[in-house]
């Protein structure tokens, strides 16, 4: 079951910084009601903040007894890179042990559950499937269950938007931490609206007692720079807010790896480029600008490839750019662009949830018919996640 909080809405401010309240500001405006008496784990990372730029585990270390806390990929501070382990830890800012749950475990044990009563989770996610902050969401949920503790999650609008919807489903055997919950790439979902979905599905194993605490102001028609919010790093290669769009339109593209492919990791603008290695630059921004794609040719060192322009208001199909990337690069390949993957974690299948890409491409299938496959996918998704749906 899941118990779910709303608060009599404010009288609007006048300025935009007032417009959207996360979580942990409603929770406060109810004197932090739902935790008095218990003893409360934290799920959190540098982007569980209240409006004010106030970090949510001082924030409950103040008002509640807070007894642990716990940290996904990259970090309490946001800082790891992407991929590598996490350290169990004293905070310095609460003094609190950060157990990691990217470490030599993905879900909280019951040793690490011990002592907690309910465990609060509060961390800012992009709205696409692999992003493994809502993988980590879906472990905890597991865990609670498991141990017969309560779950909450502080909500916190989706920078994309709640209205766009894209990309491939998953086939179960591709499902991983990169994949952990059964929706299209781009899900267009916040990650409380998540939890009630993955929770009444049984996604993330046996059902918890869930709360979820909304947030005030947002509707599904606003992207990020409508909420009047401060955009904080949510991992080191999405700096901007501007950034999330960019990995929904070229995350997948990147993880061809081992071919020589280019998004810009380890540049000041991540996500922002697509190309490969020995590439002419100027043909492949001329490919993309025919699909409608703005973009503009770009090299560094040996990679060449194209700078796109986008916004998360755009009006193109995010997740389906990366199928125009792979087409380009592969009109400047002999043979197949994947004849060099030998990836032994199969990430690329993972992080699109299928082999069927390969096949498409090699057999040249149109790009947009490859998007349109995804239509019946998407459909039967918007259908299935209207009950869960917390905004309108």
């Amino acid at each position: 079951m899941f118990r779910i909080f709303f608060i009599a809405i404010l009288a609007l401010a006048s300025s935009a910084a007032a417009a959207v309240q996360p979580g942990i500001d409603v929770l406060a405006a109810r004197d932090f009601a739902p935790l008095r008496g218990k003893r409360v784990g934290l799920v959190t990372n540098q982007t569980g903040l209240s409006a004010s730029g106030t970090k949510t585990r001082v924030i409950l270390k103040k008002h509640v007894n807070l007894v642990a806390l716990y940290s996904p990929e990259h970090g309490i501070d946001g800082t790891v890179l992407a991929g590598k382990y996490v350290p169990t830890r004293k905070d310095s800012v609460t003094g609190l042990t950060v157990h990691s749950l990217y470490g030599p475990t993905r879900k909280p044990t019951a040793e690490m559950l011990k002592g907690v009563d309910i465990l609060v989770y509060d961390m800012q996610d992009i709205g696409a499937r692999c992003y493994t902050y809502i993988s980590t969401m879906a472990k905890c949920m597991e865990a609670c269950g498991e141990n017969g503790i309560e779950f909450m999650v502080l909500d916190r609008p989706n920078p994309l938007g709640g209205e766009r919807v894209e990309g491939p489903g998953i086939e179960e055997k591709w499902r991983s931490f990169v994949g952990q919950l059964p929706v299209p790439f781009i899900h267009g979902m916040t990650a409380g609206e998540l939890a009630q979905m993955a929770n009444s599905k049984g996604w993330a194993g046996k059902r918890c007692n869930l709360t979820v605490i909304p947030v005030q102001g947002w509707s599904r028609g606003m992207d990020w720079s409508a909420t009047g919010l401060r955009w904080v790093q949510t991992s080191p290669n999405i700096p901007r807010a501007s950034s999330v769009a960019y990995y929904a339109a070229t995350g997948i593209f990147g993880s061809l790896e081992g071919c020589g492919c280019d998004v810009g990791i380890g540049t000041g603008s991540p996500f922002e480029i697509a190309g490969a290695a020995g590439r002419d630059g100027a043909r492949f921004a001329t490919h993309l600008g025919g699909c409608g794609i703005s973009c503009s040719p770009y090299r560094r060192g040996e990679f060449a490839g194209a700078r796109l322009s986008l916004s998360s208001s755009s009006r193109l199909n995010l997740a389906g750019i990366n199928i125009h990337l792979f087409d380009a690069l592969q009109q400047q390949t002999k043979g197949s662009i994947f004849a060099r993957y030998r990836d032994a974690d199969n990430l690329l299948w993972k992080i699109y949830g299928s082999t069927d890409l390969r096949t498409h491409i090699e057999k040249r299938t149109p790009p947009e018919k490859i998007i349109a496959s995804w239509d019946g996918i998407v459909s039967r998704f918007r259908a299935a996640r209207q009950p869960y749906l917390l905004y309108q």
